[in-house]
């Protein structure tokens, strides 16, 4: 696609935004077609790509974007192949220097692991206009015009689509037409560029378990490990994506450099010869949230040995500990929700406090240091 742009060709982008039961790609596929016919990529393994390589060419030739749906309500659906009994929602348009002026910084931010998200108007029945009209969001700032009174939009895009980058989620958003939440009658594409976060669970206890499930269903790519081969095996920990038997601090030594500031590492062994040498490393790396179980007299024990193992100040105003918010957590699951909530609070800059107790804006506008982007 690099290439391509850099050539000046106009060429066509078929994406698949919203799928319905067994289709056969994700939200978030997509295929290439370049003028000369050349196509990259696949959009259904097979099932429609010949219909949707007509539709590329034909956004090619007429330079007009559109939006198309496949399934088994269509009476053409045999005949394209599309016998899965799922339904495709697909987004055809034609892309150059002009169509799409930001492609170039997506595809630096891409090439440099940075996060970035793209959010595309694919259906608008008031302003057929305004389909095809994007908005580039980063976790810092956005760009990108929406059309004619599209700035009510682009406040509400720019906050919902930061949520998603942070999730690095993919699918469709629905507004009204003036970018009210409340209506669905404008459909917008967001398609993000992240890997997604990874969660670094320590202590193969019950909290970890409970622990690794929210991270899992907040998005996070969670790995539990501990030294104890009997307790950190993967039938205990289902939702973690994978469980590592090895001392903690070696661990997280052998993976320091695939710790940025999204990383959330949540120490739970509950045992000094585990926790200090592993909080140490931790408090040295960029990641964004360290958090550390135990009572409060265990935190002013742990503190001091960390002291002693010549940790500075500075890092250990880093360390949430006792890890959580003040919900009177005390089943497992339930400490697991005051650490996601913690989590939550850290990465958006929230009070912590109950929302009817708060003013202003619900929704923070930037990502706050730690999680996405550091501060300067």
């Amino acid at each position: 696609m690099s290439e391509l742009y850099a050539s000046g060709e106009t060429f066509a982008v078929a994406t698949v935004v919203d799928t319905y039961k067994s289709a056969p790609r994700d939200a978030g596929a997509a295929m290439l077609v370049s003028s000369s016919g050349e196509v990259t990529g696949s959009v259904s393994g097979g099932c429609v790509e010949g219909a949707v390589y007509e539709e590329a060419l034909e956004a090619i030739r007429t330079g007009v974007p559109v939006r198309r749906t496949y399934g088994v309500s269509d009476e053409d659906a045999f005949s394209i192949g599309l016998t899965c009994g799922g339904t495709l929602h697909m987004f055809v348009e034609p892309v150059n220097r002009e169509t799409y002026a930001q492609l170039g910084a997506v595809i630096g931010a891409i090439d440099e692991h940075q996060p970035v998200a793209v959010a595309t108007i694919v259906s608008d029945p008031s302003d057929t206009s305004r389909v095809g009209c994007r908005r580039i969001v980063w976790p810092g700032h956005a760009e990108g015009d929406l059309g004619e009174g599209g700035e009510r939009l682009a406040a509400a895009l720019d906050d919902d689509v930061r949520g998603m980058l942070a999730q690095g989620s993919t699918g469709l958003l629905r507004y009204g037409v003036d970018g009210q939440r409340r209506g669905d009658e404008l459909e917008v594409f967001v398609q993000s560029f992240a890997p997604a976060p990874r969660m670094l669970v320590f202590g193969a206890i019950d909290f970890a378990a409970a622990v690794a499930d929210l991270g899992t269903y907040l998005g996070y790519r969670v790995t539990v490990c501990d030294a104890r081969p009997v307790f950190a095996t993967p039938k205990r920990f289902p939702t973690a994506e994978e469980v590592v038997v090895k001392w903690p601090h070696v661990f997280l030594d052998e993976i320091a450099d695939e710790i940025d500031h999204r990383t959330a590492i949540c120490v739970l062994t509950h045992d000094p010869k585990f926790d200090v040498p592993v909080l140490k490393r931790a408090l040295s790396t960029e990641a964004g949230y360290i958090g550390a179980m135990g009572s409060r007299r265990t935190h002013e024990e742990r503190l001091d040995r960390l002291r002693e193992a010549g940790v500075a100040e500075e890092a250990l105003g880093r360390l949430h500990s006792p890890i959580g918010l003040d919900l009177g957590a005390r089943t497992p699951e339930e400490t697991a929700v005051s650490i996601a909530a913690e989590l939550v609070q850290n990465r958006w800059g929230g009070s912590g406090r109950a929302l009817r107790e708060t003013s202003g804006r619900i929704h923070r506008e930037l990502v706050p240091a730690g999680f996405g982007q550091p501060e300067e």
